[in-house]
């Protein structure tokens, strides 16, 4: 975990340079590098662990300035969090530095009100930057000469600015609870208008070429008092209208059955107004997330990415000819980069091998690709894409010591769950490992996550792998399991009736992971542990409360533990939902606290106190229920830590406690005595 995490990959509009944010060890820092030799620069010079975020990184269409934001979301009293626990109340800001001086200006001082806050939206010139902020648009000029201020007063949530070509207007999503508009700043009438105003759900507008259409997504409105347990298809379509005029038409419409929802994966990501008059837009309709096009007058959309496999990552090119994206098309459990037209053709493999890549990006130029990328044994950094596969930027700011000699490569097992499902996984053996030994199953979170055969391109997940090598080195086997709920293995995979609170059916993948091990020579069936975060903490305590059996000892890293307390939360159409009663009953059954009468198996608990995504009260409850039931556990709590741990601090102490666990419970054979 020494290595740097590269993220925020972006390039300028015009010229060969591109930018990215490093995490060297909890310090965060803008980088930037020019070609043709991208030799990487330094451009801010932070110097604190202080779990201030860089996030919303821009490039100035000239590329000489940087624009960003530094600091986290805000929680649900509107306090962005302080992992350091000063004394000192912290913003979340918006930042400008020019690349030639690394100094930074203050923009805009904003408590932001949803995680998305940090979309920052350059104009076209290149002078002014918008945000949403308190569910309002801001604008400040770049050069920092003027106060930021509201753009202009509009009713609702307003997120997802996108500046016209010209830089003449604004176009942005105002949602209003039950239904949403595609709104439109004028700045030289000062004056708001709305493109075909309705009572659904319109979002992610996005301009044409020449600024004088906007092509838009529509879902339907909210429908309360339907029942909560069935899954529901999710129709949608796609708009084109007149900027001018407001007026909009259909072009495309869904179908009506699961399939045909509208894509979780890249539902933002991959609808893009590109050149010729054509859309780009992904669609599940054949149970594979694929990028189509069609003409802004209708007709049939054409599949521009067919086979077996999912898309992820999409950007459109400057001229707006080209998609990139990456996929693990003929790699299942890798991700490489791709090209493909938008008028279609054979998609072109940039990169491909034992190698892993993502977040792919075009010089402003055209000349170049560039994008992150790793390895089984060779952490994430930025790439450029070249005729014989890929070549390293910033290899200077590799730790020397970086133990890429010492890791092990994992090997893609496939085995069966309960029910005939195929589950992927990744199985770490320790070198020259011949007799029984202990072994663990690793869980993600999410849960719309895939593990690959390599480091993550997440950094949640970057450390997640970096701590199963590290268990390796101890002397344990690993398997880390792909459960369903996952992507990238279709959306039946991802998506089935029964799981979550609705029946947790995945967790038979993760029983079939423990018995896949007890079937190892090389394990010892009576010191398996598992463990993981977030969903992966909710396994994890299923693992423990239902089959003590198999599972000796675990990790609950801020694993969600009674789901019915989520329902009216995530569920707005509870109200009135006819099966309420049952729901709730069918979620709590669902969840690790249901089980906690036949929970043994000792547990080490780990959470952060200010956590956004489950709540602290999950860990605190379950306590109560494991003293009750004299279950031996440990506690580990974060003050004022968020979910996916701000600081890297945090992180190695909780590795390093995750590891210690393991070797104290599994390896030395402690006993850990109840607590009261």
């Amino acid at each position: 975990m020494s290595s740097p995490f590269p993220d925020e990959l972006v390039a300028a509009r015009n010229g060969e340079r591109i930018a990215w944010v490093f995490n060297i060890r909890g310090v965060r820092n803008v980088f930037v590098a020019d070609g043709p030799d991208f030799k990487a620069r330094q451009v801010t010079h932070y110097t604190e662990d202080d779990g201030q975020s860089i996030a919303s990184l821009r490039l100035t269409p000239d590329g000489k300035t940087v624009v960003y934001a530094r600091g986290s979301e805000t929680n649900s009293a509107g306090e962005v969090a302080d992992p350091t626990s000063s004394v000192q109340k912290p913003d979340q800001q918006v930042w400008a530095a020019d690349v030639e001086t690394g100094q930074p200006r203050l923009l805009g001082d904003m408590n932001c009100a949803r995680e998305d806050c940090e979309d920052i939206a350059i104009s076209p010139d290149g002078q002014n930057a918008v945000w949403p902020a308190r569910d309002k648009i801001w604008i400040a000029p770049i050069s920092g000469a003027t106060p930021v201020k509201e753009l202009c007063y509009v009713r609702g949530d307003n997120l997802d600015p996108q500046w016209s070509p010209d830089g003449r207007e604004i176009a942005f999503t105002s949602v209003r609870d039950d239904h949403s508009f595609i709104a439109i700043y004028d700045f030289g009438q000062s004056a708001l208008r709305y493109l075909h105003p309705s009572v659904d759900r319109d979002s992610l507008p996005r301009w044409s070429p020449d600024g004088a259409k906007i092509a838009y997504v529509k879902t339907n409105g909210l429908e309360r008092g339907l029942p909560l347990i069935p899954l529901r298809p999710q129709p949608w379509s796609i708009w084109v209208g007149d900027a001018a005029t407001g007026k909009a038409s259909q072009i495309w419409q869904s179908g009506d059955t699961m399939d045909d929802s509208i894509p979780r994966l890249t539902e933002s990501d991959s609808f893009h107004f590109a050149t010729g008059s054509r859309i780009v837009f992904a669609s599940e309709k054949d149970g594979r997330n694929h990028l189509y096009s069609i003409s802004t007058d209708g007709g049939e959309a054409k599949l521009l990415t067919p086979g077996d496999f999912d898309v992820k990552d999409v950007t459109l090119s400057n001229d707006g000819k080209t998609i990139l994206e990456s996929s693990n098309q003929n790699d299942v459990d890798r991700r490489h980069i791709w090209k493909v037209s938008v008028d279609g053709g054979t998609p072109q493999a940039l990169t491909q091998g034992e190698t892993i890549e993502w977040t792919p990006v075009e010089t402003g130029d055209a000349r170049f690709v560039l994008c992150l990328g790793s390895s089984a044994t060779s952490p994430a950094m930025p790439y450029r894409s070249t005729k014989n596969g890929r070549e390293m930027i910033a290899q200077e700011e590799l730790p020397a010591d970086f133990p890429s000699s010492q890791l092990v490569t994992p090997k893609q097992v496939i085995f069966k769950s309960e029910d005939g499902l195929e589950i992927h996984g990744q199985l770490f053996v320790p070198r020259g490992r011949t007799a029984a030994g202990p072994a663990l199953v690793y869980m993600h979170g999410g849960s719309m996550r895939q593990m690959m055969l390599g480091f993550h391109y997440m950094d949640y997940y970057h450390y997640a792998y970096s701590e199963n090598q590290y268990l390796v080195s101890l002397g344990f086997v690993v398997l880390s399991v792909n459960y369903r709920t996952g992507i990238m293995y279709g959306r039946a995979f991802r998506e089935p009736a029964n799981a979550g609170w609705r029946g947790a059916s995945e967790y038979k993948d993760i029983v079939a992971g423990g018995k896949y091990l007890q079937n190892l020579p090389i394990v010892d069936r009576d010191k398996i542990g598992l463990w993981g975060g977030s969903y992966g903490g909710f396994l994890t305590a299923m693992g423990l409360a239902r089959n003590s059996d198999i599972f000796k000892a675990g990790v609950d890293m801020h694993g969600v533990h009674d789901w019915s307390v989520f329902l009216s939360r995530w569920e707005r159409q509870s109200e009135g939902a006819p099966d309420l009663k049952d729901a709730v009953k069918l979620a709590f059954n669902s969840s690790p606290d249901a089980s906690v009468a036949t929970w043994k198996s000792p547990v080490l608990l780990i959470q952060g106190d200010d956590d956004r995504n489950v709540p602290f009260s999950q860990m605190v409850d379950l306590v109560q229920r494991l003293r009750a039931q004299h279950v031996p556990f440990e506690q580990m709590v974060f003050p004022d830590e968020i979910h996916g741990f701000l600081m890297w601090k945090t992180w190695i102490r909780a590795y390093s406690a995750t590891a210690d666990f393991f070797e104290r419970v599994l390896v030395k054979g402690e006993t850990i005595p109840p607590s009261h």
